[in-house]
């Protein structure tokens, strides 16, 4: 661990409750432990927590936002972003890629560059910037996607896992306790890659064959208005609940006895590690990283993407025997322990920041 503190950029998109947020706040709270001071520029900033703000030298140019504005606010950001004297721009998503990347092509700094999904990163936009060094992707579906179906350069990719962190204490003793009515949930971004209607529909499914529950939906988006509407069409509105505008999902999973994420598309799945540290049993559809990190029947249930059927059976497979689920909910959180350390997480970022640095501070004797 260097005792020389080096900042280093986070390039953000706009903050929200979602697991790409997630990774750049355990970013910032972990880095300084490692000798970087990190130093967060976003477009919004509005939902951050103030405890980050606190500790964390925090930029916000509203007009980040807008391709049409962006460009009358970059020398802006490049000067308050040199006043830190940093030695690289770790761009932290899709959404912050154009202007994280022009900024260290400002700043004549050595870029990274986080991606988190298999959404559309233009292979023009990252191979053009010759200041970029290395991508990271948070799991082997997202490195395929860009390799395969991106044409990236394979040795420009690197595959670091999202971390989370796992409480001392274990709290699933309480799973599917039989003094309470259980509660099945499910949380994230409100938006159409995630999969909820089918939740929904899973949810009136396991009503219907005598089962008493609750249901939960934890987040905000562009899909809630419509989430709803569905809600009431099937009339669900005595047994779903909505939680929006939360600072993270972690009180919302606290109350879930069972945890769902029924994506179309999913690059890692970052919240439902969340779930899996906190013991919780989960059901997941077998997309992208999922595939990675839950083994069917032992550390989660895998159910196919958009099957509202399988995803009830299993469910009430859950409902029907609270040993097994707590023993899943073990397993998993195991697993989370053995392979999705937030601190494991941030040791290889810096491998990859001291190498980007070496590597440009090599090219820089040999230009001079």
């Amino acid at each position: 661990m260097s005792t020389d503190s080096r900042t280093v950029i986070l390039a953000a998109g706009p903050f929200q409750v979602s697991g790409t947020s997630s990774y750049t706040l355990r970013l910032a709270e972990l880095l300084p432990d490692f000798g970087y001071s990190p130093v967060i520029i976003s477009p919004d900033v509005s939902s951050l927590r103030k405890d980050v703000r606190s500790k964390c030298p925090t930029h916000e140019y509203l007009l980040l936002s807008s391709p049409v504005f962006r460009p009358f606010v970059a020398g802006m950001v490049a000067q308050e972003a040199a006043a830190h004297r940093p030695s690289l721009i770790h761009v932290q998503s899709r959404h912050a890629l154009s202007f994280g990347l022009a900024l260290s092509q400002r700043l004549n700094l050595p870029c990274i560059v986080t991606l988190h999904d298999h959404q559309g990163s233009p292979p023009r936009v990252i191979t053009n910037k010759l200041r970029l060094q290395r991508i990271i992707a948070v799991s082997d579906s997202v490195r395929d996607a860009l390799v395969n179906g991106q044409s990236i350069k394979e040795n420009l990719v690197t595959v670091i896992h999202s971390g989370v962190q796992v409480p001392d204490l274990f709290e699933n003793a309480e799973v599917l306790g039989s003094q309470r009515i259980p509660v099945i949930g499910t949380a994230g971004r409100l938006e159409n890659s995630k999969g909820f209607p089918f939740f929904i529909q899973a949810a009136r499914k396991v009503l219907d064959a005598g089962n008493d529950v609750e249901f939960l939906i934890a987040g905000s988006g562009p899909e809630e208005r419509r989430l709803r509407a569905l809600a009431r069409q099937l009339k669900l509105t005595d047994h779903i609940t909505f939680i929006t505008n939360l600072p993270d999902f972690r009180s919302a999973i606290r109350a879930m006895d069972i945890f769902c994420l029924p994506s179309l598309m999913q690059g890692l799945g970052t919240v439902m590690l969340e779930a899996m540290a906190l013991g919780r049993p989960v059901i997941a559809t077998g997309v992208g990283g999922v595939t990675a990190i839950l083994k069917d029947g032992e550390t989660g249930l895998v159910v196919p993407a958009s099957d509202s059927d399988r995803l009830a059976e299993r469910m009430m497979e859950l409902l029907a025997d609270p040993v097994r689920a707590r023993a899943i909910g073990s397993a998993a959180r195991q697993r989370v322990i053995e392979a999705f350390d937030v601190t494991r997480m941030v040791e290889l970022t810096v491998d990859e920041y001291q190498t980007a640095i070496a590597s440009e501070c090599a090219s820089s004797t040999r230009t001079g």
